[in-house]
Order: structure tokens, then C-alpha cells, then sequence
């Protein structure tokens, strides 16, 4: 398994366009393939970091995420939201992969 960590650095007057952006792509990770963690948006201390996790199989299945959904319209769809409302300023994206308790 592989999850993809999301920080973007959001403009505080922004974040229910930022959070509308989110829930669009709670919707279409599932449908790729992958398991969607969620959007975690500021609350206390900084107000223009928000979060964003999502995982699949393994890393060839992300990368095949990644080319199915270049050609979907309801990704152009959020992408575009993102570009008209510019709900971020910036985001650094890396990848973990788990340690989980063993199995009996």
C-alpha cells in the first residue's frame, strides 16, 4: 500500500472554495481505485495549511490512477474549479507506505 500526503498552503478567505475542491476529489479517488482519508482543513494554529491523504495498492497503481484521470471530465471539472477559484496557492505531495499490526 502507498498514501499520498497532501499539504497545501490555502488564502484564509478561501476555504470554502478550498473545501468544496475537496469534496469533489473524495469522490473521484474511489473511483480510480483508490481509498480516500480525507480533507483535514485549519481549525487551531495555522490558517492556511489544509491536508489531504489518499492510498491505493502500490505506487503502479497510483501511477495508473494518475493517466486514467487525465482524460476524465469530472477531474477537469475540479482541476478547473481550482484554477478559476485559486482555493491554493501551493501543494507538496509525498508518499509513505504504512507499517500495520501483523495479522494473527
Amino acid at each position: 500500500m502507498i498514501t499520498c500526503y497532501l499539504r497545501y498552503e490555502i488564502p484564509p478567505d478561501k476555504l470554502a472554495e478550498f473545501e468544496a475542491y475537496g469534496r469533489m476529489w473524495l469522490e473521484l479517488v474511489p473511483r480510480f481505485g483508490g481509498i480516500h482519508h480525507g480533507y483535514f482543513l485549519p481549525s487551531e494554529g495555522a490558517s492556511d495549511v489544509a491536508l489531504a491523504m489518499f492510498s491505493f495498492p502500490s505506487l503502479a497503481a497510483y501511477e495508473q490512477y494518475r493517466k486514467d484521470s487525465a482524460e476524465d471530465p469530472d477531474v477537469q471539472k475540479a482541476i478547473d474549479f481550482a484554477r478559476q477559484t485559486r482555493c491554493f496557492r501551493r501543494y507538496e505531495r509525498s508518499f509513505f507506505r504504512p507499517v500495520l499490526p501483523k495479522g494473527p
